[in-house]
């Protein structure tokens, strides 16, 4: 039986121009968009076409100059081409870098601390997205994509929804400046050759807080206490601030309250690479148990003391 996915992948490939003919084509993954890896007689390459129905949510112009951004400051893998109009996407193959997994993140050494440097050098570094990251504007723009479908939401959510404003309140109590973030810091968004850690698909980035992606990678990893801390040691270089930990609690919580709505977009959408209504579930769930948390009371109060 033909593989479709690489018959696609073999299609767009002859519409580059200039990289040569693709000789080894292998399936990498992804949840919503197909990725692959291409070799040529040139060079290896990493080839992204966007799944369907992401264009609803997606900026391609805006991830195109993240990607480029990324790549510049030596955070992200080179971009050798980049069509905005179809948003397919060529980098640079990174030779001998483990994609990384929950897994990875548990087992490999000292993985944590090299994710928790590579994204302070993100931070730190002199790059400008043109886009902005707005957790509650992002939620209102799901929410209405979500509403002209008719669609069901997890029990407890437009309630979670109110309950966020305590959130919201704080986080404005003593602002952080805004810095290029990545913004969706899946495990599989970074890539690690045992000595520095790169970043990928820059899809969701935009000037953000940057205790975002400290929280929302920890989320994302799984982490235990002790992997959290060694990532955050990557970062601060010691301890953070009680405030500073705070905000990173805060968005722990809050990347599931956003994402769950992205998983029900998928749901919608009837993308078949997950259960995606399971996946809602179990993100607003989660995020209902730290919401309910001690710690996430002292979050509150801790940031909104500054």
């Amino acid at each position: 039986m033909k593989d479709t996915t690489i018959d696609e992948a073999l299609t767009a490939w002859k519409t580059l121009p200039g990289y040569g003919k693709a000789r080894e084509v292998e399936r990498l993954g992804g949840l919503t968009n197909r990725v692959y890896r291409i070799v040529t007689d040139r060079n290896a390459y990493c080839l992204r076409i966007p799944g369907e129905g992401t264009e609803e949510y997606i900026n391609r112009r805006h991830e195109a100059r993240a990607a480029q951004e990324a790549a510049r400051v030596g955070v992200g893998a080179p971009v050798v081409h980049f069509s905005e109009e179809t948003g397919i996407c060529v980098t640079e193959f990174l030779a001998g870098a483990a994609t990384m997994s929950v897994e990875l993140f548990k087992t490999r050494k000292g993985a944590p601390g090299r994710a928790g440097a590579a994204l302070r050098d993100l931070h730190a570094s002199d790059a400008v997205f043109e886009n902005r990251f707005e957790l509650f504007a992002m939620v209102d723009d799901y929410m209405k994509i979500l509403d002209a479908r008719d669609a069901t939401l997890p029990d407890g959510y437009r309630e979670a929804m109110q309950s966020a404003e305590s959130v919201r309140a704080a986080l404005a109590a003593h602002p952080l400046p805004l810095v290029a973030c990545h913004c969706d810091p899946l495990c599989e968004n970074f890539l690690d050759t045992g000595s520095r850690m790169w970043i990928v698909d820059w899809e969701y980035s935009g000037m953000n807080d940057p205790m975002w992606d400290l929280g929302d990678l920890s989320v994302e990893g799984q982490m235990s206490p002790d992997r959290e801390e060694e990532m955050l040691g990557g970062y601060f270089g010691g301890a953070p601030s009680p405030a500073e930990r705070g905000r990173v609690i805060i968005y722990k919580a809050m990347c599931d309250f956003l994402w769950t709505l992205w998983g029900l977009i998928q749901h919608v959408n009837q993308n078949p690479a997950d259960d995606f209504w399971a996946y809602s579930l179990n993100r607003f769930n989660r995020c209902q148990v730290l919401m309910s948390s001690q710690a996430f009371k002292q979050a509150i109060a801790d940031v909104t003391r500054g």
